[in-house]
C-alpha cells in the first residue's frame, strides 16, 4: 500500500481507493460494540446482574460491597490497564515486522469471540459478564492501534482530517444501524420468540459479535503494510518499552505536548460514553428502551456532526476546531449534574452527538499529522496507551469519587477538570512546528 500517488492497479494489489473504503468500513464493524457492548446495552444489562445490595467481592481474605456504577467503572479501568501494558511492544513490533494487519485481524476476531459469549452471562452472572468484558474491551481498543496506525499510509495533510473524519461518519452509522436492530429485538422479544428483553440482550450480544466479524472483512482484504520494516532492536513490552517509547516522545516537543493534553481530556470523554447509561439508569430512573431511543439518536446525530467538525477543522484549522468541541464537553458535565428529568438526558445526548465525532476525529489526524513517516504503528501505539491511561484514570477517578461521596452526580461534575487541564495543554502546541519537526527527522 502506497503513502501517497496514484492508486495502485496490479493485479491482487487494492487500489487506494479500495484501500480507504475497507479502512472505513473497520470503523462501521467495530462500532457496534462500541454502540452495544460498551455504551448503551451492556451496562443497563449489567446493572440489572448486579443485586441491589451491591456486587460482592472477595480478595485476600477481605470482601467488599460495591454498587453496580463502580464494579462496571472498575472492570472498564482493568481492560484499559491490560491495553496499556502491552501496547508498547504491540506497536514497536508492528512496525518492526510489518505485522499491523496480522494484529489487527487477531484482536478483531478475538474481540467478536468475547462479545458473543456475553450471550452466556445469565441472571446472577455478573462476574463472567465483567471477566468477558474486560477480554472484548482490551480487544477492541488494541485492534485500533493497528486500526489507527494505517491512516497516515492512506492520506497526509487536510485529506487526513477528511479521511479521518469519513471513518467516524461510517463508524457512527454502522454503530447506530447495530443498535437499531438490537433495540428492537429488545423491545419487541416476542416477535422474535424470545421470552423477555434480559434474554433478547444476551442475543444481542451473540449479534454484535457477528457484526463485528462480518464488516471487518474488507479491511482484512484490502488493508496492507507497507513493506519496509524499520530496524532497531526487538521492541521491549510493558511499562519499560513505555518509557522506552517516553523518551523517544519527548524528543518531539509540540507532539509530547499534544500527547499529554490528549491524556486529559480524553480521559473526560471516555469516561462519559463508558457511564452515561448507568448514570441515567440509577440517577433518572430511566428505562432501557429511552436509554437505547436517546443512544440511537446519539449515533445517527453524530455522524454528520463528525463531517461538520472536519470541515471546521479545515476551514479554521484542527485546533480551533478541537478546542471548541472540549469547551462543550465542559458544558456537559455540568448539564450532567444538574439534571432532573428524563428528557434533559436527551437533551444532553443532542449535545454530546453534535461533538463528540468531531472531537474523536480531529484528535486522531492532528496526532497523525505530528509523528515521523514510517513509524505509525509505535506512535499511534504510544496514543493508544495515551488514551487507555486516560481510560483508566477515567472510570476510576469515578469510582472512587462515588464512593467517597456516595453521588453519581458530584462524580460526573468531577471529570471537568479533566477539560480544563487538556485545554491548557492544547493551548501550548504549536502545530506547524510540530509537523515540520516530524518531517525534520523522516529526511
Amino acid at each position: 500500500m502506497k503513502r501517497t500517488g496514484k492508486p495502485v492497479t496490479d493485479q491482487g494489489i487494492p487500489t487506494l481507493r479500495q484501500a480507504r473504503f475497507a479502512w472505513c468500513m473497520y470503523d462501521w464493524a467495530n462500532s457496534a460494540f462500541a454502540t452495544v457492548v460498551l455504551a448503551a446495552v451492556l451496562p443497563v444489562y449489567f446493572a440489572a446482574l448486579v443485586p441491589a445490595e451491591g456486587a460482592i467481592l472477595c480478595l485476600f481474605g477481605r470482601c467488599l460491597s460495591l454498587p453496580a456504577t463502580a464494579l462496571w467503572s472498575y472492570a472498564v479501568t482493568c481492560s484499559m490497564l491490560l491495553v496499556a501494558l502491552t501496547a508498547p511492544w504491540l506497536g514497536a513490533h508492528a512496525d518492526r515486522c510489518c505485522t499491523r494487519r496480522r494484529w489487527l485481524i487477531t484482536f478483531c476476531l478475538a474481540g467478536s469471540v468475547a462479545t458473543g459469549l456475553l450471550a452466556m452471562a445469565g441472571p446472577g452472572n455478573y462476574l463472567l459478564a465483567a471477566g468477558l468484558f474486560v477480554a472484548a474491551n482490551a480487544c477492541f481498543a488494541a485492534g485500533n492501534i493497528f486500526y489507527n496506525a494505517f491512516l497516515p499510509m492512506l492520506s497526509q495533510g487536510t485529506e487526513m482530517v477528511r479521511l479521518s473524519a469519513r471513518g467516524f461518519a461510517f463508524g457512527y452509522l454502522g454503530g447506530g444501524l447495530a443498535l437499531l436492530l438490537v433495540f428492537i429485538l429488545i423491545s419487541r422479544p416476542a416477535l422474535f420468540g424470545l421470552e423477555d428483553g434480559a434474554i433478547a440482550s444476551r442475543v444481542g450480544f451473540l449479534l454484535t459479535g457477528l457484526w463485528w466479524a462480518l464488516f471487518a472483512l474488507p479491511a482484512f482484504r484490502h488493508l496492507r503494510d507497507e513493506q519496509r520494516p524499520t530496524t532497531g532492536t526487538f521492541p521491549v513490552g510493558g511499562w519499560r518499552g513505555y518509557l522506552r517509547m517516553l523518551r523517544k516522545v519527548s524528543t518531539y516537543p509540540d507532539l509530547l505536548r499534544f500527547l499529554l493534553a490528549f491524556l486529559c481530556y480524553n480521559d473526560g470523554i471516555q469516561t462519559i460514553i463508558v457511564v452515561a447509561a448507568i448514570f441515567a439508569r440509577e440517577e433518572l430512573a430511566i428505562s432501557q428502551s429511552s436509554i437505547l431511543g436517546c443512544f440511537l439518536m446519539i449515533q445517527f446525530v453524530a455522524m454528520p456532526g463528525a463531517l461538520i467538525f472536519g470541515r471546521l477543522a479545515g476551514r479554521y484549522g484542527s485546533k480551533i476546531a478541537l478546542l471548541i468541541s472540549l469547551l462543550l464537553f465542559m458544558v456537559v458535565t455540568v448539564y450532567a449534574y444538574r439534571m432532573e428529568h428524563a428528557w434533559q438526558f436527551w437533551l444532553l445526548g443532542l449535545l454530546v452527538a453534535l461533538i463528540l465525532g468531531g472531537s474523536q476525529a480531529i484528535s486522531r489526524s492532528f496526532y497523525g499529522a505530528l509523528i515521523p513517516p514510517g513509524k505509525n504503528a509505535e506512535f499511534y501505539a504510544f496514543y493508544a496507551i495515551s488514551g487507555k491511561c486516560a481510560s483508566v484514570l477515567g472510570p476510576l477517578s469515578f469510582a472512587l469519587l462515588i464512593q467517597l461521596t456516595g453521588s453519581n452526580r458530584s462524580a460526573i461534575l468531577g471529570l471537568a477538570g479533566f477539560f480544563v487541564l487538556g485545554i491548557g495543554l492544547l493551548l501550548t502546541v504549536n502545530e506547524k512546528r510540530g509537523k515540520q519537526a516530524a518531517l525534520i527527522e523522516s529526511s
